[in-house]
């Protein structure tokens, strides 16, 4: 007698817990203007695009921290510097078609806050691991 057929587990993907709409910066923007934003908007770091949209960097409150300290040295209480000169240039990206747990290692790897997720060389969102942790409740209920 044939064992019945298992049900396939969907799968859960990125796109389904994603962020699509984003907060993002330019290189020329200064990191007064980044932590202004980061604070007002309660998140802790975003992509960077250029003028055409293509990303090309990310900016985090980790990154404004070296402003700071330079302000400190530095004797001055506004932080001119420009995103361009602290952003992280090799930015890891995501898929929006990658299954949440492959994300959910992604991150244990790579101990980052976020990913910007990219399709065909365009920004289509960004995912966190706050974003990652939402999705595993709706889970408990399925066999892995």
């Amino acid at each position: 007698m044939a064992e019945p057929k298992k049900a396939p587990i969907p799968q859960i993907l990125v796109k389904e817990y994603m962020s699509t709409s984003l907060t993002t910066f330019k290189p020329d923007d200064t990191i007064d203007q980044v932590m202004e934003v980061l604070t007002k908007r309660k998140i802790s770091g975003a992509p960077v695009i250029d003028a055409s949209g293509a990303l090309v960097g990310i900016i985090s409150e980790v990154d404004c921290l070296k402003e700071i300290i330079k302000g400190k040295y530095t004797n001055t209480p506004k932080f001119p510097g420009k995103v361009s000169e602290h952003m992280t240039t090799d930015v890891l990206t995501l898929s929006p078609d990658l299954s949440i747990f492959d994300a959910a290692s992604h991150f244990l790897e790579h101990k980052i806050r976020r990913f910007p997720v990219m399709k065909d060389g365009r920004l289509m969102g960004q995912i966190s691991l706050s974003d990652v942790i939402r999705a595993f409740p709706t889970l408990k209920h399925t066999t892995w």
